[in-house]
């Protein structure tokens, strides 16, 4: 599905990730983690073609992904940055509509397949409420969850979320991770999901790639790699696992 081969990347003339090899299988459920600043968002917008690598080659299907054109890349990658754009007037439910983009030809009106899909995937994020909404009306976590919306719009195989649950409250962020799930498993959609929750992680996400020192530390199966000598090595912290739950403390040194 996503071949990373020998990639490195820099960020504001920083090297930030460097001779990354991964492979992300079809289907699968990654969270991606790291301290701050390990380069797991230009991770992400390097697989999804918005930074091109220094080095290497990023594959989607077997197709190198600078390739693509970029209404073929939008029906393969959806996206749903950090800090969503708020400098638009249009409604929420116009930005949802914005996902089905890339399915429309020149001068060609939506069609009422557009508006249904839009529909259920606003309903499915719980922004149907805020479809007449405006961004200067909506709360930061609002926000978010119409971009999810326009993201799940899209319909593509792979989805990348840069922190799409840090601006919400406890009660959407376990609504989200479970729709997210939800979708992963019934419609074999590949997401990749940046998380700093440990415990999130460990209960939604099935895969895991930790970086660390501008590289990958770990990839496999989530509950081994969020071990107590790995969490020590990346995070600095100690960590005891208790009924299924990390308890995670500062070290000394961190402190």
């Amino acid at each position: 599905m996503i071949t990373l081969d020998h990639i490195s990347c820099a960020f504001r003339q920083r090297n930030v990730l460097t001779d990354i090899n991964l492979q992300i299988e079809e289907g699968s459920f990654y969270a991606i983690m790291g301290a701050n600043g390990c380069g797991k968002t230009t991770l992400l917008r390097c697989i999804g073609g918005l930074l091109p690598p220094q080095q290497g080659h990023v594959m989607v299907h077997g197709k190198e992904v600078s390739q693509y054109t970029a209404r073929e890349l939008a029906r393969q990658i959806a996206f749903v940055r950090q800090h969503p754009q708020t400098d638009f007037e249009f409604s929420a439910f116009e930005t949802v509509l914005m996902g089905r983009n890339p399915y429309q030809h020149r001068l060609q009106n939506e069609s009422q397949h557009d508006w249904d899909i839009v529909e259920q995937c606003m309903k499915q994020t719980n922004t149907w409420h805020l479809r007449l909404s405006k961004p200067n009306e909506m709360s930061g976590g609002e926000l978010q969850r119409v971009m999810l919306a326009r993201a799940l719009a899209q319909q593509t195989p792979i989805m990348l979320l840069d922190e799409p649950i840090s601006n919400l409250d406890i009660s959407h962020q376990f609504e989200i991770l479970e729709l997210l799930r939800s979708i992963n498993q019934t419609e074999h959609k590949t997401i990749l999901l940046v998380i700093h929750d440990l415990n999130m992680a460990l209960h939604y996400c099935q895969k895991l790639v930790l970086l660390h020192q501008s590289g990958v530390y770990y990839q496999g199966p989530v509950d081994q790699g969020l071990n107590p000598e790995n969490i020590h090595t990346v995070f600095g912290i100690s960590a005891t696992l208790h009924d299924g739950m990390l308890q995670l403390q500062p070290t000394q040194t961190s402190r």
